[in-house]
């Protein structure tokens, strides 16, 4: 298996973190497993629950094991099998806008990219608190190829 790629960018007042792995998947099968907010924790190991439909405009509540907080982001910018965005947070004070882009290859392959870029005034203040995002967007990126690829074979 292909090992998922991981960059991280630190600025003052940004950060952003992103993966990319190849998926041996068409885009539409690796989509419909992204949009399938009931059957997350099912094949994803980051995420405890998603309440919420995945689609334009619908605001969803994200939970993660490890805390109990929750996560609400938005959904925007939805192009159905190639993109979407979840913005959360109270800008200008702290916002997070995780955005999910889907590049076929060819048929039966699609390239992944994750990409998270927190900004805000108060980003100075918690950036080093923030967690090592590495692993968690590996294992996220890794349990998506995995159950695309048992899914499409």
């Amino acid at each position: 298996m292909e090992d998922p790629r991981f960059t991280q960018v630190r600025h003052t007042f940004s950060m952003e973190v992103a993966v990319e792995v190849a998926v041996h998947a068409p885009a539409t099968v690796v989509w419909r497993i992204l949009t399938d907010a009931p059957a997350f924790p099912r094949w994803n190991s980051t995420v405890s629950s998603i309440e919420g439909v995945i689609r334009e405009g619908a605001r969803l509540r994200l939970h993660v094991p490890g805390t109990s907080r929750t996560f609400a982001p938005t959904v925007a910018g939805v192009v159905s099998n190639e993109r979407m965005t979840w913005t959360g947070g109270f800008a200008p004070l702290f916002k997070g806008v995780r955005t999910f882009v889907l590049r076929p290859r060819d048929r039966a392959s699609t390239d992944f990219a994750m990409t998270e870029r927190f900004s805000g005034l108060l980003l100075p203040l918690f950036q080093r608190s923030l967690p090592d995002f590495g692993p968690v967007f590996r294992t996220y990126a890794t349990d998506l190829k995995r159950e695309a690829e048992r899914v499409s074979s």
